[in-house]
């Protein structure tokens, strides 16, 4: 059950909310990290792609999506359709892989959880990676996959993303806030998962969970974040949304593991968002590693987080329909 969060690392207000982890999670997340941390911060660089697009591939098939190539705004991806999707309404979801890694086909299984507890369809965008095409190509596709769902006739688009994924979804929010077009459809919400806020890397849970995190390693992720950024200012508001105006957002929600060196870009962010009067919420899950979601049938926690953010997307669609 999830409790109101009033430990002081944490943001103070009422909008956070923390999820105990339950005993079944514990011993399965124990399993999980043996297996895992002999490998920690040893995916580097492109030869990475490989390895991680079949760890996402190994998340749950869900039942009753279907799956199909396409191309929207001119950007390559993966429509994920659930029976019975709600018309008019999409999800325009960023997969993560910090900036060099994923794909919209690894990422599939995942997003079709996501969209199957909101009952809309997805499309995850193909963008361009680094560094290949560093900083700002990989946000030119988003905002190139948000107009090409306009022009296919979508009324109600909801942005989200993981990872990296969401560092992409927040800034293609903040853009979109940014331009003030009177004839622009305007996102519904956005959701974040773990998402990349800061890429200076000054969070402090780099340090204070360094050992928690099965995953990642500061010296690994300043590689690959300069791989992206390419010289540019990582204090750029344009590719840390930690350090962009966050006023005028839609509602937001964003997951986060407590187990995680990016806790704190979550946590930061989610306490700039209600600063500047934006409807946000953040749920941090105790025990929980990064992409703890996408191990559905493995962890009560990744079904709970997706019901509750099906849960959010539905609400968010649904009065904006009562706007209309």
């Amino acid at each position: 059950m999830a409790t109101t969060l009033e430990r002081k690392h944490f943001s103070r207000h009422p909008e956070t909310v923390f999820h105990p982890i339950v005993a079944e999670d514990k011993t399965a997340m124990a399993a999980m990290r043996a297996i895992v941390e002999p490998n920690k911060g040893r995916l580097q660089g492109t030869a990475a792609r490989v390895p991680f697009d079949g760890i996402m591939e190994h998340v749950a098939v869900p039942e009753g999506v279907t799956f199909e190539a396409g191309t929207v705004g001119g950007i390559p991806g993966w429509w994920c359709r659930p029976q019975a999707a709600q018309p008019a309404a999409v999800v325009l979801h960023i997969h993560g892989g910090w900036f060099n890694w994923g794909s919209a086909k690894a990422f599939r299984n995942l997003v079709g959880h996501l969209v199957l507890h909101a009952g809309v369809v997805a499309f995850v965008p193909e963008y361009r990676l680094a560094p290949e095409h560093p900083f700002p190509a990989a946000a030119e596709d988003v905002r190139a996959s948000y107009f090409g769902l306009l022009e296919l006739g979508y009324k109600k688009i909801a942005v989200t993303g993981d990872s990296a994924g969401g560092n992409l979804a927040l800034g293609i929010l903040i853009s979109l806030k940014a331009s003030q077009s009177n004839n622009l459809v305007a996102p519904v919400a956005g959701v974040a998962l773990s998402p990349v806020t800061d890429l200076s890397l000054s969070g402090a849970s780099w340090m204070t969970r360094a050992a928690a995190d099965p995953y990642f390693t500061q010296s690994q992720a300043t590689e690959l974040v300069q791989s992206y950024l390419n010289g540019a200012d990582p204090s750029n508001p344009s590719a840390s949304p930690l350090h962009a105006d966050l006023a005028g957002l839609p509602p937001i929600l964003v997951h986060v593991g407590d187990d995680e060196v990016l806790l704190d870009d979550s946590v930061r962010l989610v306490d700039r968002a209600l600063a500047a009067g934006v409807d946000a919420q953040l749920d941090v899950w105790e025990g929980m590693a990064h992409g703890f979601q996408g191990s559905v049938g493995l962890l009560s926690a990744s079904t709970q987080a997706f019901q509750q953010i099906g849960s959010f997307l539905s609400q968010r669609f649904a009065e904006s329909a009562e706007e209309r």
